[in-house]
């Protein structure tokens, strides 16, 4: 009798722990989808106080284009950084136009340009009033063959040239190739790094966005930093740097709120 027990005790036993192994993950909730607009908040939260010069021309970019209130003063900001007179100042009066059409062009400033990607941008932002020179075009098609980081403001001088309403003469197939570099950029690594971030961000500035997996933007979100940033390099501990959080927004921003038409990225004429 007490054998018989024993037996039904293990056979009870053994069946309690199918029913813990087997039914816990059945009736498990699914997981709370990410709140996106949580994620957005965090990053605004991180970008509200820096004071990098290239941050708040983005910022500036991201008010003009989103209406996000606590970027409302980016360009006041900079140009209170500006009226320091940095190192940098010369660069930064010439960056300036892509957040006042109107910003005056001082000749003497590009004689400070010393920057491969600078080389290859700040043409493109003044297009308009300096026009494009002769071998443009060849330097704009052996920086997107570059890769990198050459590629990525590659695509970002063809932004400008389109806004500024210029012309270039450029091969056959080129544009859609730009194009299609840029989005190759972005890998299926779950590590997402700055350059990816700036890859996808700026495909969507060109109306490209469709070419951005949606994975992507799911990891995205997933390796948002504890301190509402990102790192340049997802699997990298330590505090978030303004560079991929601003990309991160932006690409995040364009994503939460679809749009068939935003405002330019460079700041229309005055009226």
């Amino acid at each position: 009798m007490k054998r018989k027990r024993v037996l039904f005790l293990g056979c009870c036993l053994t069946a309690a722990l199918c029913i813990i192994l087997i039914v816990p993950p059945m009736l498990q909730p699914a997981p709370a989808p990410i709140d996106k607009q949580q994620v957005v908040a965090s990053a605004i939260n991180f970008l509200e106080d820096t004071n990098a010069p290239d941050a708040l021309l983005m910022l500036n970019v991201i008010h003009r284009r989103f209406g996000i209130a606590e970027f409302a003063d980016a360009l006041q900001r900079y140009d209170q950084l500006l009226a320091e007179e940095p190192p940098e100042a010369p660069v930064m009066r010439l960056f300036r136009r892509i957040a006042d059409h109107d910003n005056p062009l001082q000749v003497n400033d590009l004689n400070a340009v010393s920057f491969d990607v600078d080389f290859l941008t700040i043409p493109a932002l003044y297009c308009d009033q300096l026009g494009l020179s002769i071998n443009y075009a060849a330097q704009l098609v052996q920086a997107a063959n570059s890769g990198g980081y050459m590629l990525t403001h590659a695509l970002l001088a063809w932004i400008w040239i389109q806004e500024n309403g210029c012309e270039v003469q450029l091969p056959d197939g080129f544009i859609e190739n730009l194009y299609r570099a840029n989005a190759e950029l972005i890998d299926d690594n779950p590590v997402v790094s700055d350059l990816e971030l700036e890859a996808a961000a700026f495909l969507y500035l060109a109306g490209q966005g469709a070419l951005v997996d949606d994975a992507f933007v799911e990891r995205v979100i997933a390796v948002q930093n504890y301190d509402g940033g990102w790192l340049s390099y997802s699997d990298e501990p330590g505090a978030s740097h303004w560079h991929p959080t601003v990309v991160a927004l932006m690409l995040l921003l364009h994503v939460e709120y679809p749009s068939d038409s935003y405002p330019p990225m460079l700041a229309p004429v005055s009226p």
